[in-house]
């Protein structure tokens, strides 16, 4: 898992300009949903297999900040770092809490990470209580500034919605539709990156919820798989990179969380094109 979320921020750094300088005060928040699942069950193995002889090396990776202290060491970053767990829409309450961190003059920018790995644990609870959804694995980063881009490719982070938690008084549909409520009006020419996986009774009530929704659509999970929290981070980048390529100059994210809530965001390049 570090090493794909090392390679999606090294991206991201490298798309966003990014030069390490002293001083600069580099946040990093690493969002994960099933956690270092490939050490633990590694782990857990040795020690039930002989006690006496098991590693104790493999333990602090099975944690589920591991991931993120590599990151940190490999940015060289000694300012905060965050782990945050939970469904794929908690990417975009770690996009949120970084946007805080900005304003508050906490760090100078900040990278948002989201990684997950597979494993036969994660594949098998899959098949058991959502069978028919194809696993995914990997990871994406976004990286947050409030500096100006060098250049016209900038995107602004326009807003993120308050969660729509999953509750017994609140259906799934309820809560995409409050949350898309919430969302600032696109227009025609907008995206919609919604959380669709091709799977019909986990995506029915995302669907019913933007049903009237005709302008261009696209549904990452649909090609990389159920990826868990790297794929809340996918459908950051790659409505990002929508923008960034001019085919739309406003970009809405849906994302149905797995078991937790509904929550959104919206990213301009503040351009009318």
């Amino acid at each position: 898992m570090s090493l794909y979320a090392a390679a999606a921020a090294m991206e991201a750094l490298e798309g966003s300009g990014y030069i390490r300088s002293a001083g600069h005060r580099l946040g990093i928040i690493f969002c994960v949903t099933a956690g270092c699942v490939q050490y633990t069950r590694r782990f857990y193995d040795e020690a039930w297999r002989n006690p006496a002889i098991a590693s104790p090396v493999l333990f602090p990776e099975t944690v589920f900040n591991a991931p993120s202290s590599h990151l940190a060491a490999l940015l060289e970053s000694s300012c905060v770092n965050y782990t945050l767990v939970g469904d794929p829409g908690t990417f975009l309450q770690g996009l949120a809490l970084a946007a805080g961190w900005l304003l508050d003059g906490r760090v100078d920018s900040c990278l948002v990470a989201g990684a997950e790995e597979i494993d036969w644990l994660t594949a098998d609870a899959h098949r058991r209580f959502s069978r028919g959804v194809v696993c995914g694995e990997g990871a994406g980063a976004v990286y947050l500034s409030c500096q100006s881009p060098a250049d016209n490719l900038g995107t602004e982070l326009i807003a993120i919605t308050g969660p729509r938690l999953y509750l017994n008084g609140m259906s799934r549909v309820q809560a995409i539709r409050e949350m898309r409520a919430e969302l600032p009006s696109a227009g025609a020419e907008a995206l919609l990156c919604d959380s669709l996986a091709g799977w019909p009774a986990r995506d029915r009530a995302e669907m019913e919820a933007w049903s009237d929704w005709d302008g261009a659509r696209l549904s990452p999970r649909r090609m990389l798989g159920e990826g868990l929290m790297a794929a809340g981070a996918w459908q950051c980048v790659a409505a990002l990179d929508r923008l960034r390529e001019g085919r739309h100059s406003t970009a809405l994210v849906s994302m149905t969380g797995s078991h937790q809530q509904a929550i959104g965001a919206c990213f301009s390049t503040g351009t009318n094109g």
